[in-house]
């Protein structure tokens, strides 16, 4: 019985640490390993490489935001006869609508039927007339080179998307959806650059990412994540996806841990979508590297790594009930990261600098999110279920 609890418990720790900071570092050794047996010569700069490009932008009621967001998409450092800027809307109830009437070098396309974001860009597949078709949010600023930046790629027949940076704006009198979050996407964003290197990028933003516009298709409204389900794929049919760091759009933190807390549980759910929907992609004596990258980067955190937390805490407790020193103190060290978590938690919205206890917090979250994602997954997958055998009847 102990023996079994023991290789449970290091099995557990091992699927953690490997999820969270093994694949990472692995990540990096590899990346240092190609570099030093690929050629030293570096390709010509594809800086010249300015391809048309339409700038598609969903909006829903961002009256608050949508001046700074034209003015910044109309000033973005790019010829104007190779750039048409379209904002798309549906059932919006503020003054967005009239707002983006002041700009007529913006095409406006508006639909009174609120039906998403997927179904607003679906809208947009006849007036993408451009090679390169650019999305990004309507909450987000994109750096003055951004579009250079991620055209200059298409260069390369083989690259069929380019994902760019999603940076939040973290200050320090952020509370901890904030703090964490950006912690969260520093890490992230050199993951995704590191996997860039090695093959392929395991999933764009949705805040930023640019796609060879013969190849996106419609996009099934019912997807969750539709940008992580879009570049993954195009990875599958085996076209290159590249992540551009220097091109990158900027976001404030979450408001509240509340709202940032409804998205992870949200983008969980899509995760879980998505490893259904992509089962394919687990198959690694087809997929290879890309599988080995989409498994170790995304699969085990929504599946495994969360319920190895739960496994790895009660087989701790009952190795450390045996008097077993090196368990008693690693399930100290337990108690004391979800004590941190939990001092988090309690000041979560304070505008405090103590951000050491916000970012265990944020991962204690992250991993919530995951159960709370799969619950909603399987209550949606029901519902869909039921609604198709009803019209079937």
């Amino acid at each position: 019985m102990k023996i079994v609890i023991e290789i449970c418990f290091w099995v557990g720790i091992f699927i953690i640490f490997y999820s969270y900071l093994g694949y990472g570092i692995l990540l990096f050794i590899l990346v240092k390993l190609k570099r030093a047996f690929s050629s030293s010569q570096k390709p010509e700069s594809e800086a010249d490489f300015l391809p048309n490009i339409t700038h598609v932008i969903a909006a829903y009621n961002e009256e608050d935001f949508i001046r700074e967001k034209i003015a910044n998409s109309l000033n973005l450092d790019y010829p104007k006869d190779k750039l048409k800027v379209i904002i798309v809307t549906d059932g919006s109830s503020d003054r967005t609508m009239d707002i983006i009437k002041e700009y007529p070098e913006v095409e406006h396309h508006h639909e009174d039927k609120r039906s998403g974001k997927i179904a607003a860009v679906n809208r947009m597949i006849p007036f993408m007339k451009t090679d390169i078709t650019v999305f990004s949010d309507a909450n987000t600023l994109l750096n003055q080179d951004a579009l250079k930046n991620l055209g200059r790629h298409f260069a390369s027949s083989k690259v069929g998307l380019v994902a760019g940076e999603k940076r939040v704006l973290s200050k320090d009198k952020d509370g901890a959806a904030a703090s964490g979050e950006g912690f969260y996407w520093k890490y992230e964003s050199k993951l995704k650059k590191w996997d860039s290197e090695l093959h392929s990028v395991v999933g764009a933003a949705g805040e930023l990412f640019a796609i060879r516009t013969e190849l996106f298709h419609p996009v099934d409204t019912n997807i969750v994540i539709e940008d992580f389900y879009i570049s993954l794929s195009l990875a599958m049919e085996g076209y290159k996806v590249v992540y551009e760091p220097d091109a990158y759009a900027m976001e404030s933190g979450s408001a509240s841990v509340k709202e940032e807390l409804k998205r992870k549980i949200r983008i969980a759910a899509g995760g879980i979508q998505a490893i259904v929907k992509l089962k394919g992609l687990l198959n690694i004596f087809k997929y290879g590297v890309l599988s080995f990258q989409y498994i170790s980067h995304r699969v085990l955190r929504w599946t495994l790594a969360p319920l190895c937390l739960i496994l790895v805490l009660l087989a701790n407790i009952y190795l450390a009930y045996l008097q077993i020193p090196l368990y008693q103190l690693i399930l100290v060290c337990q108690i004391a990261f979800y004590a941190f978590s939990i001092i988090g938690w309690l000041l979560q919205n304070n505008n405090l600098k103590l951000k050491i206890f916000f970012i265990p917090y944020y991962f204690s979250m992250m991993n919530y999110a995951v159960f709370r994602g799969f619950f909603r997954y399987l209550k949606g997958s029901q519902s869909a279920v039921w609604e198709k055998a009803k019209r079937a009847a």
